[in-house]
Formats: C-alpha cells, sequence, structure tokens
C-alpha cells in the first residue's frame, strides 16, 4: 500500500480526511468504522470517524487514540493515521497481532475537530477552543488567555458561552470514552497535540490544579516501565500539564474525574504534546506559516515525525494488555505515591490529605 501522507501539507485538499477514508477501503472489513458526527461546513459535510480494532469485551483492556482536536496541529492526526495504517498492514499478514487484538480494545477517533482542520484553525468552526471548552474551572488564577477565557471568540482559547452546553465536537470525543473506553477493566488514552517547547512531552491531569491525581502510582510505574523497556528512546519529558500550566475545560481532567465517580475501574489519559518549536528552530522561516508553527514542513522531518511515536504507541497497547502485571498491588502504592510526588511535584514533605488520597 502506498504512503497515505506523502507531503507534510498541500493546498485546496484534505489529506488527512482521504487518508481516514482510504484506511477504511484497504481494511477490507478488519476495521470497525462508524460516522459519529458531520460537521457543516458551507456546502461540505465534514464526518467525525470512530474507528476500531480489537475485542469488545469488557473484561478486557482498551486505549483510546485521539489527534486534530485543534485544528492547526495536523501532525497529531498524521501520527495516528499513520500507525493506522501499520496496524492494518499488518493485519493482512502478522498473526500475532490478530491474536493481540482478541485481548484489547483499540479506538480512534483521529479527527476529532474537521471542520477547524479544513479552515486551518485551533478552534472549531464555532471559534471555541476545544480544549478549553469543558465545565471544569482551574483551582487558582490561570495566565491571562492561555488558561481559557470567556470574553469572545475573536480571542484565542475562547471557552464558549457560560452554562452553554459542550461543542458537538467534544461531547462526542467525551461519548466516545465513556461508552468505549471506561466500562473495560483498565483503560488508557493518548491525545495527540503539537506546539509546546522544544521536547516531545507525555502529559497527564491534571490541567487545571497542580494537585497530584489518585493514579500517580500507576503513571509513576508507566513511566519507570517504558524507560526501562526502551532505554535509548528517552526522548519524552514526562510530567503533569500543571508543571507547565494551569487551564480551564480541559477535557482530560473533566474525564478523568467523571470516571471516577462510582467505579473501581482505572482510566490513565495521557496527552503527547510534540514539542514543534524544535521544527521552528531548525527552518525559521516556518514561523511566518500557521501551519508551520506547529507541524514539521521538511518533508524529511515530516516523516521521521510519522514513525517517531510508533514505539511509544505500541508500549502503550502492550501495557494496557499486561496492566494486572504491573500496576502497584495495594502494599506498593503508598511508597510509589511518595516517590512519584518527590520526581514530580518536589521534595517537600507529603500534604497527609494528598497521600490519602493517593494511597
Amino acid at each position: 500500500m502506498a504512503q497515505l501522507l506523502p507531503r507534510p501539507f498541500s493546498t485546496g485538499d484534505f489529506p488527512e480526511l482521504d487518508a481516514i477514508r482510504a484506511l477504511i477501503r484497504r481494511a477490507d472489513g478488519l476495521l470497525r468504522s462508524e460516522v459519529l458526527h458531520e460537521v457543516v461546513l458551507g456546502k461540505e459535510r465534514l464526518p467525525l470517524h470512530c474507528l476500531e480494532l480489537g475485542t469488545t469485551d469488557p473484561r478486557a483492556p482498551a486505549v483510546g487514540f485521539f489527534g486534530g482536536i485543534h485544528g492547526v496541529e495536523r501532525i497529531g492526526a498524521q501520527v495516528l493515521i499513520a500507525f493506522l495504517q501499520t496496524l492494518i498492514e499488518r493485519l493482512h499478514w502478522d498473526e500475532s497481532l490478530r491474536h493481540m487484538l482478541e485481548r484489547v480494545r483499540l479506538v480512534f477517533v483521529p479527527l476529532v475537530n474537521p471542520g477547524g482542520m479544513r479552515r486551518r484553525t485551533r478552534s472549531n468552526p464555532a471559534g471555541v477552543d476545544l480544549m478549553r471548552n469543558a465545565p471544569v474551572d482551574a483551582d487558582h488564577d490561570v495566565s491571562w488567555l492561555l488558561g481559557g477565557q470567556r470574553l469572545t471568540s475573536a480571542l484565542p482559547w475562547y471557552r464558549g458561552r457560560r452554562d452553554a452546553p459542550m461543542q458537538p465536537e467534544a461531547q462526542v470525543l467525551c461519548e466516545v470514552v465513556e461508552q468505549r473506553l471506561l466500562p473495560h477493566a483498565f483503560s488508557l488514552s493518548i491525545d495527540c497535540h503539537s506546539g509546546f517547547g522544544t521536547k516531545d512531552r507525555i502529559w497527564f491531569p491534571y490541567a487545571r490544579s497542580r494537585r497530584p491525581i489518585d493514579c500517580l502510582p500507576e503513571i509513576y510505574a508507566l513511566r519507570t516501565m517504558f524507560r526501562t523497556t526502551h532505554p535509548y528512546h528517552s526522548i519524552y519529558v514526562i510530567e503533569p500539564q500543571a508543571r507547565q500550566y494551569t487551564t480551564h475545560g480541559d477535557l482530560w481532567d473533566y474525564l478523568y474525574d467523571r470516571a471516577k465517580l462510582g467505579s473501581d475501574r482505572p482510566f490513565i489519559p495521557l496527552t503527547l504534546e510534540m514539542g514543534s518549536w524544535l521544527w521552528v528552530k531548525k527552518s525559521p522561516a516556518q514561523i511566518f506559516s500557521v501551519l508551520g508553527i506547529f507541524n514539521p514542513i521538511a518533508p524529511h522531518r515530516h516523516q521521521r515525525i510519522l514513525r517517531t511515536h510508533l514505539t511509544f504507541f505500541d508500549f502503550m497497547i502492550r501495557a494496557a494488555i499486561s496492566h494486572e502485571r504491573w500496576r502497584p498491588p495495594p502494599e506498593l502504592r503508598t511508597m510509589l505515591y511518595e516517590s512519584a510526588f518527590a520526581y514530580w511535584y518536589g521534595p517537600q514533605p507529603l500534604d497527609r490529605n494528598l497521600q490519602a488520597t493517593g494511597s
């Protein structure tokens, strides 16, 4: 099968949407596909696809992959499309992958905001930043504008009107998580973005608070396991998002807190934040392009990014399948929590309320 995304970007077409349609055809029934919503943009109706592989047995774990929440961050959708292409091609010959998919459910929504991507805007066509749109307020002051604002959609990071329903695209994402991930015995999600710093980062909640989350021991165990399993792939800074900045309205904060209500099934949402400032540093002229600020433009760099993160995606799937082997037992949770707290939140003595929450 030819490369689905042979060029970094093109003008006048929609290569990401074309690539998703080509994947569905190539899968020839091996991939479950559904259009969950259509964004009306002029005379166009842009589909919001959900694509699935693997079992639907709730006793099995599930992994969700999301991209394209911000329309200018096209590389997030593209790395997921590249990963899906790899999986579908392997399904035509790789018996071990078929056996693996009997033990895990994989859910892909590679293009959450097709209207924003078509318009080349961070927000959706209504002018709302979907990652500031959840009904969640930060626990303390946030950076002006960056943390989310309700003044006007003419300014970036607009949250939407107070008390208004979430935007349709955000609602679809939440429904996918709540209906297709959370019912499973264990679930992970990976949301692909670009645009912060010169290093690739793996962020975990909270974005609204510097308070550690309950599953801190599991995240620390995952981090340690990834570092020891792939010692020569240490390209990621793994940290809570609030270590860099805090925001209102983060969808993953919202979903993580909802997942805890009335359920003891673990859900770990992660964000892959690709460091696009490095691409601009290597090609300064990119800064004069809206897409160039957030995406690799040089063809060789674009192809390298499309393959760089496949190791991490594969690791997360295997970690989900084997979660019972590495998840900390009750007698080790407090120790791991203290180690994680010292590593990410500083060496100061633990707040006993926080320790109780994390143990």
